[in-house]
């Protein structure tokens, strides 16, 4: 059910956190369709366009609650512009430092929302995401290259001067997600738990977005209409893992992370 005020608590913070999406089951469900995949070919971990490969993270993108979350926060126009899977593994050093995502993505807009659905438990144990309060109403802000190692942040990058005792804990149960904008600054630690923390991140745009840094972005209209035409047309997954899928997403993937250390240039 969405509240009300979502849109409002968005526009002040920069994000949302937690909004129920699915049940448990579905989301016990979907883990298990994941890691059927990464059994068949291996660590999914930060790889792009997922949802034209496999059918569950295609179906979580486009599931009518998630949907009607991102046109309550983004207006009744939205195209699906990428699905990722970000799973930190028990016992892992890695961590994501203070940034802010439109940093590395070549758009000339913020008509945007990232929307992390926990598909395993997201706590203070297992790294789950902290938001700055109201940082997306300043803009982008000054990334710093450092030398940490697990930072998993392109160069080490990372936002120096962050005071973490004004961060959220976005804590999530498997089935609920948090959504925020891209300008907003968030990090999160090492999973020190004993399971996987397991999210999908999904990121949707409104159709006059457009790439400024080539003319090869790829998306999906999954709700409205679009009238611009900024963007190539993905192919959504119908089965599993079917080869000439997988060599698109494969291409994709290079684009975006080409466009990632391009942004940075």
């Amino acid at each position: 059910m969405i509240v009300g005020s979502l849109r409002d608590r968005y526009e002040r913070d920069g994000f949302v956190s937690p909004v129920r999406l699915i049940s448990e089951a579905e989301a016990g469900r979907h883990r298990l369709a994941l890691e059927n995949a990464e059994a068949e070919v291996g660590p999914l971990h930060y790889q792009y366009k997922m949802h034209t490969v496999l059918t569950s993270p295609l179906e979580l993108a486009t599931h009518s609650t998630m949907l009607d979350t991102v046109e309550e926060l983004l207006g009744p126009d939205i195209l699906l512009y990428n699905v990722t899977y970000i799973i930190k593994e028990s016992g892992s050093a890695a961590h994501v430092a203070w940034h802010q995502d439109l940093t590395y993505w070549g758009l000339n807009s913020d008509l945007q929302v990232s929307a992390w659905l926990a598909l395993s438990p997201a706590t203070s144990e297992s790294g789950a995401m902290m938001m700055f309060p109201g940082t997306h109403k300043s803009g982008r802000v000054e990334h710093t290259s450092g030398t940490d190692g697990s930072n998993v942040l392109h160069n080490d990058q990372y936002v120096a001067g962050v005071n973490d005792a004004e961060a959220v804990l976005c804590s999530l149960s498997p089935g609920e997600a948090s959504f925020h904008h891209g300008w907003t600054l968030h990090t999160s630690q090492p999973n020190v738990s004993n399971d996987r923390r397991i999210g999908v991140n999904i990121q949707y745009l409104h159709p006059s977005v457009r790439q400024t840094l080539h003319d090869l972005d790829t998306a999906l209209l999954v709700r409205g209409t679009d009238t611009y035409g900024n963007f190539g047309t993905d192919i959504p997954a119908t089965s599993n893992l079917e080869p000439q899928a997988m060599a698109r997403r494969a291409e994709q993937d290079a684009l975006i992370k080409g466009t990632y250390v391009r942004s940075m240039e």
